[in-house]
């Protein structure tokens, strides 16, 4: 089969669908905002709309990277943050597959990601790769000759969890404090720039007003990367990865201040490890979403009617 696939990505901002050909380029890209507050249905019914409008290009299943913890043995949403509410408990391989009169094949958006960066991007030399998403929140996942690894649950690699000295004060996505997440993705920024100053912005502000000189934004970034370049050191030691990759919109401000951490922290027999930016930007997500439809037993589950 030499026909292009489509892959769909599902945030919580907007969502996007793409015609994706056998080498791992993007041909075709549909995108509209993601209707998250009309609930699961309208998110499903934009969903399928965006890919309905490539299908006559497409062969074989349709493949979606998703926010939310996907259950591997169901392919519904285990676990999703308010950022899509309602979400949690979502089939969305079955409803899918329903509207689109093909099969469906469903992970979660950090590991189709890195399924993607591992094909056509920044991780396809390496057979081990640990990738980690710094957006709104952090996300990671772990890929091993060329598998993602799901867990028991399917949340193996979440390394937003992990606790990070400096975020004590800091509340994580999951509600806790002391996450890594908490101190190290763009609602960390935020937060941790907010006590500092009082001012209430966003995480790209504090970025950018660190770009620009502002000292406290750039103490609040580099405490920032610090913290997860000293998580992903240790990360190493226990994954034994070939590489770690950097991804997301908050990749590029962290990446500094956590390559010079990652260094000074990677214990000597992982020294070689190198620390990368991710490759594919915003098309990472479509393009592992891709190779997933290509290729199901790499992932979790497979729906068809």
């Amino acid at each position: 089969m030499t026909s292009p696939v489509i892959g769909i990505d599902i945030g919580g901002t907007k969502t996007a669908a793409a015609l994706v050909d056998r080498g791992g380029r993007v041909r075709q890209r549909r995108e509209a905002p993601t209707p998250a507050r009309s609930g699961p249905e309208a998110v499903l019914d934009a969903a399928a709309r965006l890919a309905a409008d490539l299908l006559d290009a497409a062969a074989g299943p349709v493949g979606v990277g998703t926010a939310g913890t996907v259950d591997p043995a169901r392919g519904t949403i285990r676990y999703a943050t308010g950022s899509l509410p309602g979400w949690t408990g979502t089939p969305v391989a079955d409803a899918l597959a329903a509207r689109l009169g093909r099969p469906v094949r469903v992970t979660n958006d950090v590991n189709a990601a890195a399924l993607g960066e591992c094909w056509a991007g920044a991780g396809r030399d390496h057979a081990h790769v640990l990738l980690v998403a710094v957006g709104t929140g952090l996300g990671g996942a772990i890929v091993r000759n060329g598998r993602v690894e799901a867990g028991a649950r399917g949340a193996a690699g979440e390394v937003g969890h992990l606790p990070a000295p400096g975020a004590e004060r800091l509340r994580c996505g999951c509600g806790r404090h002391g996450h890594l997440e908490a101190i190290a993705s763009g609602s960390g920024l935020a937060a941790a720039y907010a006590i500092e100053t009082g001012t209430e912005t966003t995480g790209r502000t504090v970025a950018d007003r660190a770009a620009a000189g502002d000292e406290v934004a750039r103490r609040v970034v580099d405490r920032a990367g610090a913290a997860l370049g000293a998580a992903l050191a240790g990360l190493v030691a226990l994954l034994d990865p070939d590489a770690v990759l950097v991804a997301g919109g908050a990749a590029g401000a962290l990446l500094p201040a956590a390559s010079v951490a990652y260094s000074a922290e990677v214990p000597a027999g992982w020294a070689d490890v190198p620390l990368r930016p991710a490759a594919l930007g915003g098309d990472a997500v479509l393009v592992g979403a891709a190779r997933l439809a290509m290729n199901g037993h790499d992932f979790e589950r497979t729906s068809s009617r």
